[in-house]
């Protein structure tokens, strides 16, 4: 499968700490690793996981910590295209505490690609998580399956595209969507809530829920959960699964990157 992701990376340095933050408070880390994570980074990988490789379009540093992202990416079958801008990479801190819940703290603007600075070509699945208008234009006209996070609704809206899916978090203020808030509608549109499993509906009228799929291990950290599920829902969407079982199929991803440390799950922790 020829898969894709269009987003923004950020290089993270994680901390797991002994609790969960508390204002004015000494905190003690008895764990830390850095590696490229963000929205974008996640999903490529784990699409690189499923489709034995993976495309991810965004936009990088001149600095360490962007020149980093490639190289570091490659490893898990991620190659990364897109320009590379003179100010320095977006990095971020993230506390994961006893109960593996996230605490992100970012360093500078996300950066990603513009339509026309790159070249998408024809492929089956993309997921777009960062970008401009004349980019998710770019991505449907290349995309056979094109999945969006609501994280990025005001784009979405001014592209003025179909979406096959569009993904949002109950849970989260900042993924946002009511029916008419997009025209054309979503083929579409996927809510998850956690350990309830979530609600789907179509624009053709259709409804459901699907319940949470069984964790494959004890909880390591909640980092990338959703953007592992819309993944595995751009993956299972572009191999023409039903959307019932498309959305079982994403639930067991975003469960498996509950039961991962940080994005890849292969670090070796720097204690």
């Amino acid at each position: 499968m020829r898969a894709a992701v269009v987003g923004h990376v950020e290089w993270v340095k994680f901390l797991r700490v002994n609790r969960p933050p508390i204002p004015g408070s000494v905190m003690t880390a008895t764990e830390a690793w850095e590696e490229a994570a963000g929205g974008g980074a996640v999903a490529a990988v784990e699409l690189a996981r499923l489709a034995a490789k993976c495309t991810l379009f965004t936009a990088v540093g001149a600095d360490r910590f962007g020149q980093g992202i490639a190289p570091a990416l490659a490893a898990y079958g991620v190659g990364v295209l897109g320009p590379t801008r003179p100010a320095a990479h977006r990095h971020a801190i993230t506390l994961l505490d006893p109960a593996g819940e996230r605490t992100i703290v970012v360093i500078g603007p996300a950066q990603a690609p513009c339509g026309g600075e790159v070249e998408l070509g024809a492929l089956d699945a993309i997921y777009f998580c960062k970008g401009d208008a004349a980019l998710v234009r770019a991505a449907r006209e290349a995309a056979r399956v094109l999945v969006a996070t609501a994280r990025i609704l005001p784009v979405l809206q001014e592209a003025g595209v179909r979406l096959d899916a569009l993904v949002l978090s109950d849970h989260d203020a900042s993924e946002r969507y009511t029916p008419g808030d997009l025209d054309p509608a979503p083929t579409l549109v996927a809510r998850t809530q956690g350990a309830d499993g979530g609600s789907w509906s179509t624009a053709d009228g259709r409804e459901g829920r699907w319940p949470a799929a069984t964790l494959p291990g004890p909880i390591a950290d909640s980092y990338g959960c959703g953007d592992s599920f819309a993944a595995g829902l751009a993956f299972a969407l572009a191999q023409g699964r039903a959307i019932p079982e498309a959305l079982a199929f994403a639930a067991i991803r975003g469960a498996a990157a509950l039961c991962r440390r940080g994005v890849s799950g292969s670090q070796q922790a720097n204690n």
